[in-house]
């Protein structure tokens, strides 16, 4: 099936009755970029890491952008083999994004489910959301209402990591 682009995503969005607001900006490829941008959005801003681990199987690590990830021992906590980077081949085949545009929203591109979600429990307890909608030249905010609302719709069950403690957490009532 063809893979969703912005306009595809926020129609899924309205179809699926939530609430959304995209800014457009210059492109931001990196944490830490377009600190005059982010003062504009509201909600957590997110830092987004498309991953493999040794035997092969795919994750996206989506966190608060100034969560500390210790990726040298997150597969002890998330049961995965060693992690390292995913090829920007891999990702555009599994998530119909290029390396600055990686965002859960990407998830939408994986009805196979073939990348696992890996979910901040800072961003499960946010009351707003920010992630690129596919695309590194805008940012998409929604509530957590929509956001439990789409992961829902896409039948994902996140693994939630509460970050500075390094432990799973439930995935918080909403």
């Amino acid at each position: 099936s063809a893979m969703l682009d912005r306009a595809g995503l926020l129609a899924l969005f309205d179809q699926l009755g939530m609430t959304h607001a995209t800014l457009d900006h210059p492109a931001v490829f990196r944490v830490g970029e377009g600190g005059a941008i982010k003062a504009k959005i509201p909600g957590a801003h997110t830092k987004n890491l498309f991953l493999k681990d040794a035997r092969g199987d795919l994750w996206l690590v989506c966190a608060k952008d100034d969560t500390a990830i210790d990726l040298k021992r997150l597969h002890t906590v998330i049961g995965s083999a060693r992690l390292s980077f995913g090829s920007a081949e891999r990702m555009a085949e599994t998530l119909g994004v290029t390396p600055g545009s990686v965002t859960l929203f990407a998830l939408a591109n994986d009805p196979l489910h073939r990348v696992r979600l890996v979910l901040d429990l800072a961003l499960a307890e946010a009351q707003e959301v920010s992630f690129h909608p596919l695309e590194n030249t805008a940012t998409t905010t929604v509530d957590q209402a929509g956001l439990r609302t789409f992961l829902g719709h896409l039948r994902r069950d996140p693994l939630v990591v509460d970050f500075p403690r390094l432990a799973l957490h439930p995935l918080p009532a909403r």
